[in-house]
């Protein structure tokens, strides 16, 4: 059993629409990219754990943690495939975590990935749709701007959040999504033009929301006892938890309030015994940019429905007191579905070894990532540490 399991290198592909590439490129490129980086041998690799929504409506291929073996050149080795909706790629980081801390294995590829630009947009919602409640939702035409927007709807009128608020999240992750070389739309967006874009279902406008993404990203994860012979700059995965709450919106008691995440990034911060003022950058799911809201109030760095006010004072900016989604989040960097947890972690690794460059946060020793399925039935919470 390793006491810590650490982090050695780090890689993904470009995210956008990359209508030139396979879903098998991408994967390999990012799989690539973090074995370089952690200077590992393909030998001693003994496992890979993967994660992906739904490969076979985008693209016609399931199977994906053998593929992935395969096309690595990595022999027999097992390969865990995990699916847990937009929270794949975080499940895919825990289920390596488990296995390292358990002793199962001592070096393992973590790989997310998804490829939504083979399909047309609709058939692309319709995908995305299935990580709703089918019965209660998804028959009656429910897709995820209009659930999003029943929480974005309710938040206004109980707290008094505004439309403004909401664009201002796509400004700050777009202003931050400049620096990230990866990132599907690197370029700044001003308000005027987030709150003129279209309505997608009221409140939630076009620039509001995630864009459709084809992307991977990978990991090398290992058992403290072998990083060292990595890196000799590792980054720790102090806590990792996962929580769930009702799939369909109408079982809650609170359709503000995300339970699983609140209840995830409690244990977490216990688990790592730290508070959240501990915590120097976060990355939080903003499938929606009211879910970024909504995040900051359940992981507790505001009261309930003071989300907004975060915004409004520069808090949660690059250069604020906590910043969150210096990558750009979902919003900018882009949204694979499969990949984001993975890319979340790649993130926060770069930003604790100090690589994040431009969109560096100066000094940063502890991170948080909030990774969620759905409209947060799914909840996988990551601390890491230098």
């Amino acid at each position: 059993m390793s006491d810590r399991v650490a982090i050695v290198g780090v890689g993904m592909s470009k995210f956008g629409e990359l209508w030139e590439k396979s879903l098998r490129e991408i994967t390999l490129e990012a799989g690539m990219y973090a074995i370089f980086d952690a200077d590992v041998q393909g030998k001693e690799i003994d496992a890979i754990s993967i994660g992906n929504m739904s490969a076979g409506r985008f693209t016609g291929q399931e199977h994906l943690g053998a593929l992935a073996v395969d096309m690595g050149g990595l022999g027999n080795i097992p390969a865990y495939s995990v699916e847990a909706a937009c929270a794949s790629g975080g499940a895919a980081v825990r289920q390596a975590y488990m296995s390292i801390k358990s002793g199962e294995h001592d070096v393992m590829l973590v790989l997310g990935c998804e490829k939504m630009s083979d399909v047309s947009q609709s058939e692309a919602m319709d995908t995305i749709s299935v990580a709703s409640d089918m019965d209660w939702e998804g028959m009656f035409g429910a897709t995820f701007p209009a659930l999003y927007a029943f929480i974005a709807r309710r938040h206004m009128m109980e707290y008094g959040t505004t439309d403004e608020q909401m664009g201002k999240v796509a400004v700050k992750n777009h202003y931050n999504a400049q620096f990230n070389p990866w990132a599907q739309f690197q370029r700044a967006l001003p308000l005027k033009v987030v709150m003129n874009s279209g309505m997608l279902a009221d409140p939630i406008r076009v620039l509001h929301s995630s864009p459709i993404t084809d992307g991977a990203a990978g990991l090398v994860m290992c058992s403290e006892e072998r990083a060292k012979e990595f890196t000799d700059n590792p980054v720790f995965v102090d806590a990792s938890t996962q929580a769930t709450a009702s799939l369909a919106l109408h079982d809650r008691k609170d359709i503000c309030t995300m339970d699983s995440v609140v209840l995830s990034s409690r244990r977490a911060l216990e688990r790592a015994n730290l508070s959240i003022e501990d915590i120097d950058v976060f990355e939080l799911h903003d499938s929606f940019t009211i879910s970024e809201i909504v995040l900051t109030e359940d992981v507790g760095l505001a009261k309930k429905g003071e989300g907004g006010k975060l915004v409004d004072e520069g808090i949660t900016e690059l250069k604020g007191e906590f910043p969150v989604n210096t990558s750009g989040g979902l919003k900018a960097r882009g949204h694979p579905i499969g990949a984001t947890g993975v890319a979340q972690i790649v993130e926060l690794a770069l930003q604790l070894r100090g690589d994040a460059e431009k969109r560096q946060v100066e000094g940063a020793e502890k991170a948080m990532a909030v990774n969620i399925g759905g409209t947060g039935a799914t909840s996988i919470v990551h601390i890491l540490g230098r």
